[in-house]
């Protein structure tokens, strides 16, 4: 399924529909390159289920645990400087959602075998592709996740956001996914 948010208010709306859906043992990876708003869609997530301090990239500490009322926790992982396959499986990303958690994984795309997840892929366009140009812009940003040397979202263009499920886990959620994605769809 094809999105498009205009500003970071729709990158935050996707997120919070697709948050609205997510449960206890759901893996959420979410690919793009620098700049493309993978930590503001985290950011929109993370509010949409509760948290209340602030969802920064966890790019040094590789995860951050955000607790959700008594049961439930929200794991931001970010692989982006992982290379190795051990380095990944150290960090028990399974175990985070078989505990009562949802992984958000950042840079999830680059590691194998994480079995049922949705994916979510951010690309960002400038203001003039959003008028009919379909080729990506390079954006360098301060951080892996959209956001500028400040921590403020880079709101230069709009991102088209790309859906997808692998594994059965989404299956009995995707038409309301769907449902609640329509004022998006290109």
């Amino acid at each position: 399924m094809l999105l498009r948010a205009t500003d970071l208010s729709q990158t935050h709306a996707v997120s919070a529909a697709v948050a609205g859906l997510a449960r206890a043992g759901d893996m959420i990876v979410l690919s793009g390159e620098m700049g493309a708003g993978k930590t503001a869609f985290a950011q929109g997530f993370g509010r949409a289920l509760g948290v209340t301090e602030p969802i920064t990239s966890p790019t040094f500490t590789l995860v951050h645990s955000y607790p959700i009322g008594s049961k439930l926790a929200l794991h931001h992982a970010d692989l982006y400087r992982l290379d190795r396959t051990v380095d990944i499986d150290e960090l028990a990303l399974h175990e985070l959602a078989g505990f009562g958690g949802i992984v958000l994984v950042e840079w999830g795309d680059v590691a194998a075998g994480l079995g049922d997840h949705l994916e979510v892929r951010l690309t960002h366009r400038a203001h003039d592709d959003a008028a009919g140009r379909d080729d990506a812009v390079d954006v360098n940003h301060g951080d892996a996740g959209g956001a500028g040397d400040d921590g403020e979202f880079a709101d230069d263009g709009v991102r088209e956001i790309e859906i997808s499920a692998s594994g059965s886990a989404w299956s009995g959620r995707w038409e309301r996914l769907t449902r609640a994605l329509e004022p998006f769809r290109c």
